[in-house]
């Protein structure tokens, strides 16, 4: 396969995946939740908090797809190391970008926004934790001194305000 038609299969894959892993967590979780009809209260707030966060997811998804020929799903990740757009500034825009939409959709839900709050504590933590047992080892040893020196200038939850400049694209 050539490097177009890879990256355009590898891009597919990442829709693909992460289309998965966020109608579990923002379609069908909230709906078990509720037990009925959903009815939304709109608000600045939510809309936002959901437009910036769905931004955010649809940008690493991208990244992941299209520069790193890879996904977000740990049986097909990136193959290439991806220090690009949000990547630069944090190193997992993709999670924040999931919780900043779930808090915008417990916000959205009033009727569960409660059970929509811990499953974004749950998600938190579940995060937190498979960042550091398999995430952060697993792209130590694939990526080796470039990634090493990225978690050296770049932090895992907090953005810095000035990009990171080295490494791989």
């Amino acid at each position: 396969m050539d490097g177009m038609n890879a990256r355009l299969f590898a891009l597919l894959r990442s829709v693909f995946f992460a289309a998965i892993f966020v109608s579990i967590w923002t379609w069908f979780l909230p709906r078990a939740f509720a037990r009925g009809p959903l009815e939304p209260r709109w608000s600045v707030a939510a809309v936002a908090l959901m437009i910036v966060g769905g931004a955010i997811m649809l940008r690493c998804v991208w990244d992941f797809g299209w520069t790193g020929e890879g996904t977000p799903m740990p049986l097909d990740p990136p193959r290439r190391f991806v220090v690009r757009a949000l990547y630069r500034y944090v190193r997992n825009p993709m999670y924040l970008g999931m919780g900043v939409f779930l808090a915008g959709e417990a916000l959205l839900l009033p009727a569960i926004t409660r059970p929509m709050l811990a499953m974004l504590a749950v998600l938190i933590v579940t995060a937190h934790a498979f960042v550091l047992l398999y995430e952060e080892p697993a792209l130590r040893e694939r990526f080796g001194d470039d990634y090493r020196d990225y978690c050296r200038n770049v932090r895992r939850w907090l953005p810095h305000l000035k990009p990171f400049d080295k490494g791989p694209v």
